[in-house]
């Protein structure tokens, strides 16, 4: 399966606004996609209820999945959305 470590660039992390942002991607992509602090259990990161409770801040680092033929360009675009400030 597919894995990507990302830095989260937005200073708030992965709450309200950037979360929204993330779990839309992961669920307009048709792809199964987890996401993780490294070495914690995945969640679905299309849900934004998993993905605001995992509490991840500006500067910590996620490990996203994806399963499926399209995975790894799922993979690569969640990775360049999430290296961007979506609070900018």
């Amino acid at each position: 399966m597919p894995q990507r470590t990302v830095v989260v660039a937005s200073r708030v992390g992965l709450h309200a606004r950037p979360a929204s942002i993330f779990t839309q991607a992961v669920a307009a992509s048709g792809v199964d996609v987890t996401i993780a602090k490294p070495g914690e259990e995945p969640m679905d990161a299309s849900s934004i209820l998993m993905v605001m409770a995992m509490g991840v801040s500006g500067g910590d680092e996620v490990v996203l999945e994806a399963e499926g033929p399209e995975a790894d360009r799922v993979l690569d675009e969640l990775v360049a959305l999430l290296e961007t400030d979506l609070d900018a």
